[in-house]
């Protein structure tokens, strides 16, 4: 569902309702004739409706974190806020962007539209910007040949689907200023090779047993999931391009089982 196109049209819609009473309906109504309802509740809600929608479409979005790609840093049930402006301002519906503000960094948490759908929206870490070249081999990360700083942190168990024990080492990576959580499984492959797509500018990058390594295309990110072995990520299915980009990702809040991580800001 495209809740954006959808209060987009009930914001034309109620406003035309409002506009046309008042340079035509309301003067063939007496001074004291009640307003239809047709009419009365369209302008009611218009302002409201108006309000939502800029503040939605320029400012700030909510998102309802729906899996555990991005443990621990988020969980799942997660309500958080995405800023709309920090990486420009763009129209809404179309997303087309119309002015600059900042460009994407290495370590921010970003939702942006799945390239492969791009009805849905996804929320992973920025790790690769233009120009940069990634690799991830045996569960360490390079970005342009410098190996991104990793400490051990203990274990993070955590129950998948209701079902599912997973047990995971954490780890701290630290990419650029950002100092977050990551989950590691280490007897798992770094990469899936049977679950690599072909993407757009899949020739940028090699896979072999242990990992891969890409080059990211001008205007396109490379996109990992925290929790690196239970994340569809770029490393399946390639660069988010620069037109896919929803907003940053940036406090959490609201969640119905932990009160405590209400207000708590993204890293």
């Amino acid at each position: 569902m495209n809740f954006a196109l959808i209060l987009f049209l009930a914001t034309v819609l109620t406003g035309l309702i409002a506009l046309a009473d008042k340079v035509h309906f309301a003067r063939l109504r007496g001074a004291d004739a009640r307003e239809p309802w047709w009419i009365e509740y369209p302008k009611s809600f218009f302002p409201v409706i108006l309000v939502v929608f800029l503040l939605r479409s320029f400012l700030v979005e909510p998102f309802k974190i729906p899996s555990g790609s991005m443990l621990p840093t988020l969980l799942v049930g997660d309500f958080i806020l995405v800023n709309k402006f920090t990486y420009g301002i763009r129209l809404p519906v179309i997303n087309l962007k119309v002015a600059d503000v900042n460009q994407p960094r290495r370590g921010e948490v970003m939702v942006f539209r799945y390239p492969e759908n791009p009805a849905l929206d996804y929320i992973k870490r920025v790790v690769g910007v233009p120009g940069d070249r990634v690799v991830y081999r045996n569960k360490r990360l390079w970005i342009n040949d410098q190996e991104i700083k990793l400490a051990q942190d203990g274990e993070y168990n955590y129950v998948e689907s209701g079902l599912n024990f997973v047990s995971t080492q954490r780890m701290i990576e630290t990419l650029e200023e950002h100092r977050h959580a990551i989950l590691v499984q280490p007897e798992v492959p770094s990469v899936h090779i049977s679950g690599v797509r072909l993407f757009p500018f899949r020739e940028n990058c090699a896979y072999n047993d242990t990992g891969f390594g890409c080059t990211v295309p001008p205007g396109h990110f490379f996109m990992m999931g925290d929790n690196r072995d239970s994340s569809s990520d770029s490393r399946y299915w390639g660069f988010v391009p620069e037109a896919n980009i929803v907003g940053k990702a940036f406090m959490i809040w609201w969640n119905f089982d932990d009160f405590k991580r209400i207000g708590q800001f993204i890293n």
